[in-house]
């Protein structure tokens, strides 16, 4: 899925333009446990976009440790030794990123897209994982070449097929094609097979994740429907298979009246067991609906694929706070055990929610997870005016922005990480999230912990 920036990350990109040389670190002959453990020392370690010399982009990456985040970094740019390209303006190189350990080889692997690449044709480029990191690339073949195609708009990784090697889901002009793996240093790949659903469905965002409960992945597409009276965002169900991908149903979204809303209107999106029946659920934020109010829905898997689907916004009873145009509601969405009672709970960002007259302040909601799927009941509140959370209340913060759950801590509950013009980490604990412990920091922006 998409990865998206924010400009308050820029304090973090001030590394050097070289790759550093890491302590090596023994592969394993099997698969790497973790897609973006790059090194292959067992530990997740944290990419996330960041600047060039000339401006085309570039990848930061912070190498994990058994305590979190290290303060060992790599920087890789097209100007990097072995990275196809050159480091050119607007290149947008590293804005997309998706890991998995795409050759087999027992060091996850980094897909990086350049959508501006060559006239926004784009390109996606897999930077590879060894002993001493990310070293060098390989330029996926184009299936699709054409200018303003933006090959990269977002990515996804997967097991779509159930052999064993991953994949890689890729959006090349409003459409998602999917390439076999393993994907080789040779530039290699195995079957690439295209989605497209109608001429009237834009792709725009992939979510990968095992819905109906085989071994598979499963892949849903969000998309753009637009039509003469009305435009819509969808979301499209495609179950993996052994032999081939199979068209599901779709579910909408939002839509307005009139064809000349905003593009690419659906939004953040993940697949996670909110129900612990077995079956991944599909949660999406659109924060353009209802002229920005926002809202979230969530299509719950089953053997079948996805079935019964529910909504959320701030005008569900016993959630905080009331719905109010602009407050962008389901700006970033991501799911984590955050009570280690073994279901998926939901962060969601709201990031231009106003707050005792403070424009743009942001907060963020964490739905938790039960046998009737996520529910509004005990659902907490966070802002910068929430008693513990660390810096002040002030206008066009942005709290929540970009929000992630993920146990950094290793003790079985899922952290709160929340962007905003800092970066802040509030501990899951077996009542929630809490703002005991709650610290703010500059080791690693938000935007690296992929989902």
């Amino acid at each position: 899925m998409r990865i998206r920036t924010t400009a308050t990350l820029t304090a973090f990109l001030a590394a050097g333009l070289t790759p550093l040389t890491l302590p090596a670190a023994a592969a394993s002959a099997a698969p790497a446990k973790h897609g973006d453990d790059f090194n292959g020392d067992g530990y997740r370690d944290y990419a996330y976009s960041s600047f060039s010399a000339r401006g085309g982009g570039g990848v930061t990456v912070v190498f994990g440790t058994a305590t979190g985040p290290g303060s060992t970094k790599q920087r890789i740019t097209q100007a990097s030794p072995g990275v196809p390209g050159a480091d050119e303006a607007d290149d947008m190189f590293g804005e997309v990123r998706a890991a998995a350990d795409f050759d087999g080889d027992g060091y996850g692997d980094l897909a990086v897209a350049a959508t501006g690449e060559n006239g926004f044709q784009g390109a996606v480029t897999i930077l590879w994982g060894s002993a001493s990191g990310l070293s060098k690339g390989t330029t996926l073949p184009n299936k699709n070449p054409g200018a303003n195609n933006y090959m990269g708009a977002d990515l996804a990784t997967g097991d779509f097929n159930g052999d064993g090697k991953q994949d890689l889901a890729v959006i090349n002009e409003s459409m998602t094609f999917v390439y076999r793996g393993p994907l080789k240093r040779s530039g290699t790949t195995g079957a690439v097979t295209k989605l497209d659903k109608t001429t009237s469905f834009y792709a725009s965002a992939l979510i990968s994740g095992k819905v109906d409960g085989d071994k598979k992945t499963d892949l849903a597409i969000i998309g753009d429907v637009v039509g003469p009276e009305k435009i819509a965002s969808d979301v499209w169900f495609v179950k993996g298979g052994a032999s081939s991908l199979t068209p599901g149903k779709s579910l909408r979204l939002e839509s307005e009246s009139g064809n000349g809303g905003s593009s690419e209107r659906g939004g953040d999106g993940v697949i996670a067991d909110f129900d612990k029946d077995g079956y991944g659920d599909i949660a999406i934020g659109t924060s353009v609906h209802s002229k920005h109010k926002g809202r979230v829905s969530v299509w719950y898997g089953a053997s079948g694929g996805p079935s019964r689907s529910s909504r959320l916004t701030q005008s569900t009873s016993g959630v905080a706070g009331s719905p109010e145009n602009y407050d962008e509601f389901g700006s970033s969405v991501s799911a984590g055990d955050v009570n280690g009672d073994g279901y998926a709970d939901l962060a969601v960002g709201v990031r231009d929610e106003e707050i005792d007259g403070k424009d743009h302040a942001g907060g963020v909601h964490v739905f938790k997870g039960r046998a009737s799927g996520l529910s509004p009941t005990g659902s907490q509140w966070f802002a910068r005016n929430t008693p513990g959370v660390p810096g002040p209340l002030t206008a066009d913060d942005q709290f929540g922005g970009l929000v992630r759950l993920r146990d950094t801590n290793g003790d079985g509950k899922a952290d709160l990480h929340v962007s905003a013009v800092d970066s802040l980490r509030l501990p899951g604990s077996t009542g929630g999230i809490t703002t005991t412990g709650a610290s703010a920091y500059d080791a690693a922006p938000v935007d690296s912990f992929l989902e």
